[in-house]
């Protein structure tokens, strides 16, 4: 495939990522959209006449051309959307670019990855809560993916460098510059263990109206997004919505009622539009992770329930001989139990740390 012609179809009038999904998978491949006929054009379904007559393939390649002089110089990486470094998160989602302009090392598709947002104007608290969550999710060989703005995007970053971590930074505009200019020595360090990537081409300034854009990459590339301190108006509540939109685990840490940049994260949890965090032992529980360096093998004699009452036992029996969790309304059927009982034997055994919840009220031993 042409990476003249991939670029180039980023730069044709009136073709947004979507239309231009749907005009590769129709002709094969960007080099097929570019040498199709005019009226072959018009039977792709969302094309109609008024924007194949504004479309202009001679200016998007001549334009193209001279990215690719900007890419081959600067050691730029084109990663379009049938790739397979491209984030396959991140291609799940409907909205998401067709071409992204990488620098540095990261592995787009790690095996975990998170997003952490928050406010510009951070507080010690913010910072504090950043430093101490980077810490713990160090064990679980983790990809902390944020926007290089001030505040609390750039604690991330320079935490993750500070412990080796791998970091990626979102860009709101093209890699010939960095804004804000105070963080270019961060992003020249994450270059060198993790990167730099963004949707747009060299010369784009950063507009204001690039940011909620930017913010769609950081929801959907993650397998969750974390609101360490925000206000209620900012660009970290459109990032947790957009995760939100894309099903996408949300959690935020709250903080103390009236404070400005604890509102953002207070309202997320109150309306349900955030789970509560108070450390990286909360986000690994609920989705499910391991640390990296657990390489004991799981024995089931590890879990000995001598404290379990008859009825709890029976519980664990049944969990233990399902390798899939199980649904409440499963365990209500073979326990034979009434659910308010069930309910509180499970919550007991939650305690006593044999059993966790999942998602969708199903349950397995941990």
């Amino acid at each position: 495939m042409s990476q003249l012609h991939q670029v180039a179809l980023t730069f044709v009038k009136n073709i947004g990522p979507t239309l231009a999904k749907s005009l590769v998978s129709y002709f094969g491949s960007a080099e097929g959209v570019f040498n199709a006929p005019r009226s072959k054009w018009l039977k792709v379904p969302g094309i109609g006449g008024k924007t194949v007559e504004q479309m202009d393939m001679g200016a998007a390649l001549s334009r193209a051309e001279e990215e690719l002089k900007f890419i081959e110089k600067n050691n730029v990486e084109v990663v379009f959307y049938t790739d397979g470094r491209y984030p396959k998160r991140l291609k799940n989602c409907n909205d998401s670019p067709v071409l992204l302009y990488a620098k540095g090392n990261a592995n787009l598709n790690s095996r975990h990855i998170i997003s952490v947002v928050g406010t510009r104007n951070a507080t010690e608290y913010g910072k504090h809560l950043c430093k101490q969550l980077i810490e713990e999710l160090q064990p679980y060989n983790v990809l902390i993916v944020s926007g290089l703005a001030l505040g609390i995007d750039v604690a991330a970053h320079k935490e993750c460098l500070k412990l080796n971590l791998p970091t990626l930074g979102v860009l709101g505009h093209g890699l010939d510059r960095i804004y804000p200019s105070q963080n270019r020595s961060t992003a020249e360090k994450m270059v060198e263990n993790g990167g730099l990537i963004t949707e747009y081409p060299s010369g784009t300034i950063p507009d204001r109206e690039n940011f909620p854009q930017r913010n769609r990459i950081v929801a959907g590339i993650a397998d969750a997004t974390i609101v360490v301190e925000a206000s209620i108006k900012g660009g970290a509540l459109i990032t947790a919505e957009i995760a939100n939109s894309y099903n996408r685990d949300v959690f935020a840490f709250p903080g103390r009622i009236g404070d400005d940049y604890s509102e953002g994260c207070n309202f997320l949890i109150r309306n349900n539009k955030a789970a509560l965090l108070t450390g990286a032992a909360d986000l690994a529980y609920i989705l499910g992770w391991e640390k990296a360096d657990n390489t004991k093998p799981v024995v089931e004699q590890l879990l000995l329930p001598i404290d379990l009452s008859t009825d709890e036992l029976l519980i664990f029996d049944i969990l233990r001989l399902h390798k899939t969790p199980l649904p409440i309304d499963d365990l209500t059927i073979k326990t034979n139990m009434a659910t308010s009982k069930l309910a509180m034997n499970l919550l007991n055994m939650e305690m006593q740390g044999y059993i966790r919840s999942l998602p969708g009220k199903t349950y397995c031993l941990c």
